[in-house]
């Protein structure tokens, strides 16, 4: 116990928390977007899967990481507007629709990549390091000991997730566009009845919230796993549901909650072959951390009710 203590107290330890935490991050603040909008995109694990892979592939392509995050975003966007068509046009269940578009994800991704790049598994050979997105050592704060190590030398994905969240507050309550985003998720009869345009806000929370998404897809092959690998996206979009929920669907609480299962991630990763541990106990614990996280939401959901039927 005491090896593991002297590990957490490190500083490559913290940083890995903020490292793990920001395609978490990216993708729970999507399923903020979508859920003030008044609907559940449960496709962000398949979201994330098909960003990642075409991230991957414009890079490559263009030999641009910029290119390949600014597809990453397109494609993600481009897949929650086909869940919102599907679900609003075609009267699909949205639930219908993402675990449609997680399924495409899982194979689709393999069968893209083959036909692509003639790759099986990975993509590690076609990685150049103009593929991968780029370092940044923030001025002043980089000299600073051990917070410098902490929050400096992080890609710029990463500052990115965390400004988002400062950038989805000011969308969903500082903006024109926040009011009718709100109110169509609250009653979007009572929003049609004042003259907002339902079905063009809920495209455009899709829309924003499958761009966020695809970020964090383009994170995890640009810069965690540095190719795409299948399987990469690990239940991460699944987690990001559950810190969307445990934040109470705001942007600053959702943030923390996504730190938490970075936490969670991180030291089941300093446990991972350490004597005494069982490895399969290990991998369980962002797992373990979610449903317990989820239960807590709803022991507090349960008790807001109570006091409001009072």
């Amino acid at each position: 116990m005491s090896t593991l203590m002297n590990m957490v107290m490190t500083t490559s330890f913290w940083y890995s928390i903020i490292r793990i935490a920001s395609p978490i991050l990216f993708a729970a603040l999507a399923a903020v977007v979508s859920e003030k909008a008044g609907l559940s995109n449960i496709g962000l694990e398949g979201t994330m899967a098909f960003s990642a892979l075409f991230g991957v592939l414009f890079a490559y392509w263009t030999n641009s990481w910029l290119v390949g995050v600014i597809g990453a975003l397109i494609i993600g966007a481009l897949l929650g507007l086909m869940i919102g068509f599907f679900a609003m046009k075609l009267k699909t269940d949205i639930i219908l629709c993402g675990i449609a578009v997680n399924l495409m994800g899982g194979g689709g991704t393999i069968f893209l990549m083959y036909l692509f790049t003639g790759l099986k598994g990975n993509t590690a050979s076609l990685t150049t390091p103009q593929m991968l997105t780029p370092k940044i050592n923030i001025p002043g704060l980089s000299s600073i000991p051990v917070l410098g190590d902490i929050f400096s030398g992080h890609s710029i994905l990463t500052y990115l997730a965390f400004l988002m969240v400062f950038l989805v507050w000011v969308l969903l309550y500082k903006t024109p566009l926040a009011l009718q985003i709100r109110a169509v998720g609250e009653n979007d009869h009572a929003a049609e009845s004042v003259g907002i345009k339902v079905l063009k806000i809920q495209y455009i929370a899709l829309g924003l919230g499958g761009a966020l998404a695809g970020l964090g897809g383009a994170y995890m092959s640009m810069y965690y796993s540095q190719s795409f690998n299948t399987g990469i996206v690990a239940g991460r979009g699944f987690i990001a549901l559950a810190a969307q929920a445990m934040g109470q669907g705001e942007p600053v609480g959702t943030m923390f909650a996504s730190l938490l299962f970075g936490l969670a991630t991180a030291l089941g990763n300093k446990m991972e072959g350490m004597p005494g541990f069982s490895s399969y106990l290990v991998a369980a614990i962002p797992y373990a951390v979610t449903i317990i996280g989820l239960i807590l939401y709803a022991l507090s959901t349960i008790k807001k009710v109570k006091k409001i039927k009072k």
